[in-house]
């Protein structure tokens, strides 16, 4: 047990000596629910997972739901760990740090795959031009080798050399005087 969850039982432990001399009458029933309380807080469940919930509690004190909201515990019990400074047992803050994992690899998950979709497409894109230039590049090679067989079979006026662009040259821009 940590100490910040000692501290937290030795405030339930005031909450309910304050709570037993402010009301002489608690039942047995009350007096139930304080020892399964403290047994949760200790990180003992005998019945249950070990989480302080409500439902943890009655079940542990043996007590309906109805008759733990009616019992003036349930208010010191809300009290206690209402308190900024009041810790849970370790293995609730465990299982608060397990969902906040499960959470944030259920993100990356998410984004893992929203990954592998953009990539998959990319990769597809990527495929189709690959496939376009192929078959261009096909075309170019038949017609260089249509060429290339005219030219060596010595025909005339079949291939003629094509005229450059002339370009003209750049102007310069006008002088200011």
């Amino acid at each position: 047990m940590t100490d910040s969850t000692d501290e937290t039982l030795r405030a339930a432990r005031t909450a309910f000596a304050r709570l037993a001399r402010d009301n002489p009458g608690l039942t047995d029933i009350d007096r139930k629910i304080m020892r399964a309380f403290e047994q949760l807080m200790l990180g003992r469940p005998e019945i249950t997972d070990g989480r302080t919930s409500a439902v943890n509690i009655c079940t542990e004190a043996g007590v309906s739901r109805a008759s733990y909201y009616r019992s003036p515990v349930s208010a010191a019990i809300k009290e206690v760990l209402g308190a900024p400074q009041a810790k849970r047992p370790e293995a609730d803050e465990l299982r608060q740090e397990i969902a906040k994992l499960k959470k944030a690899l259920q993100e990356l998950r998410s984004d893992k795959a929203a990954e592998i979709r953009d990539l998959r497409s990319t990769v597809a894109a990527y495929a189709n031009q690959i496939q376009i230039l192929t078959l261009r590049n096909a075309e170019l090679e038949a017609d260089s080798r249509r060429l290339q067989s005219r030219i060596a079979a010595g025909q005339d006026g079949v291939v003629r050399q094509l005229e450059r662009r002339r370009e003209p040259a750049p102007s310069s821009p006008p002088v200011q005087t």
